[in-house]
């Protein structure tokens, strides 16, 4: 009774209640349709790791979402294409026992990201009342914002972080209520944006000081924000599947890859052993090799690199023997061509630059379900199905 009345906080309707009534005592099961069916409910999700690093979940269905930037409504459009969201703006999770990925890189370049990770976080909740779940891992735009990089910032970011921040304040730092209520506050937000953008017009330079500030205060490491981000790993590996935002190598694994999620989450929750500043964990997000900067997988080799190919894959496949996977799944580069695999399929590539702010491409999720994946641009277009176990 306690889990009902926990739910029904949330304001789902009642045949969301029911459906997840059910697959709570193991009567019915609902597939990555939303559609409930007979069959009794999977085996439970097993989370090894703080942040998650390695989560077996049993003959789960699996999406990947790749880069989202900050764009609320082509975020929208993915998660509904890939059957988690419902399409009705209610902002409902049907995807039942479904698991979803979302590969980093909400900051930066749009005007929504808080209101994304506010959907994300609400998603995740229901998604765990209906057996399934909802991972993020932390992209080189999430570690350069706590590090108070703010080149790539988009104007109406600011504004969000400012107003926010005076919401948060409202809700008197009741961090959990406030953040997942976010993702509503912001549709009334936008709503009297545009009432009132007229008024606010001659104060640019003055809304700019106060957005970099209000932003300063969320991302800092140990600010609200900045915590909310070390919830979620830089690496995750989810049954034999590796996903992260750049790339993993063999001297990150050799390195630890529980390790090196714990040392960034530390270092953005601002812990430290120290009395200085916490250091920046080089190996996750500083330099071209590290896990959020890496493109060596990502970037094409011409024809004619043919020797330079067979090396990334030999890098690749002594990566994923050594922790443990089959195949690793990326974003950090757009795919012009689309979502894709390379290197005998041992590598998917899923960052389609679909924010207005990057390549305002459309839309591609990938899709993996009892080891075969495949790619969905649209809720009826499906490609590239492989059986990838075959291919390694």
């Amino acid at each position: 009774m306690a889990s009902l009345l926990y739910l029904s906080s949330l304001s789902l309707p009642l045949r969301k209640l029911r459906e997840t009534y059910s697959c709570y005592y193991g009567l019915s099961n609902v597939n990555g349709n939303g559609r409930s069916s007979s069959r009794r409910a999977l085996k439970p999700i097993i989370i090894s790791g703080d942040p998650p690093t390695f989560v077996s979940a049993p003959g789960r269905r699996i999406v990947a979402v790749g880069d989202l930037h900050g764009d609320l409504d082509q975020a929208r459009c993915a998660l509904e294409m890939a059957g988690v969201l419902s399409s009705d703006r209610e902002d409902l999770w049907i995807g039942g026992e479904t698991v979803l990925v979302q590969l980093g890189d909400i900051l930066d370049r749009g005007e929504d990201e808080i209101a994304i990770l506010s959907l994300l976080r609400s998603l995740d909740i229901q998604a765990k009342a209906e057996g399934g779940a909802v991972f993020q891992v932390n992209g080189n735009h999430e570690t350069m914002n706590v590090e108070g990089d703010f080149r790539y910032v988009d104007s109406g970011a600011f504004d969000e972080c400012t107003d926010f921040l005076a919401y948060l304040d409202d809700y008197k730092y009741d961090w959990e209520n406030a953040f997942v209520g976010w993702i509503d506050a912001s549709k009334r937000r936008k709503e009297d944006q545009g009432m009132s953008q007229s008024y606010w017009g001659p104060w640019n330079l003055v809304k700019r000081q106060k957005g970099v500030i209000a932003r300063s205060v969320l991302l800092r490491p140990g600010g609200p924000l900045a915590c909310e981000l070390a919830r979620h790993s830089v690496i995750l590996r989810i049954n034999d599947w590796i996903f992260c935002h750049g790339g993993l190598l063999p001297h990150h694994v050799s390195y630890g890859i529980e390790r090196i999620n714990r040392e960034v989450s530390q270092w953005m929750k601002g812990l430290s052993d120290s009395d200085t500043i916490p250091d920046i964990p080089f190996i996750a997000t500083r330099g071209y090799d590290s896990v959020v900067w890496n493109r060596l997988y990502s970037r094409d080799m011409a024809e004619s690199e043919d020797f330079q190919t067979k090396q990334i894959l030999s890098i690749l496949e002594e990566t994923l023997q050594s922790a443990g996977a089959k195949a690793m799944v990326v974003g950090h580069t757009p795919q012009t061509a689309g979502v894709n695999c390379k290197y005998n399929c041992s590598v998917w590539r899923i960052d389609v630059g679909m924010s207005s702010g990057v390549l305002n491409s459309r839309p591609e999720v990938l899709e993996i379900q009892n080891d075969k994946a495949k790619v969905i641009r649209s809720r009826k277009d499906v490609y590239s199905e492989l059986q990838v176990a075959d291919c390694i």
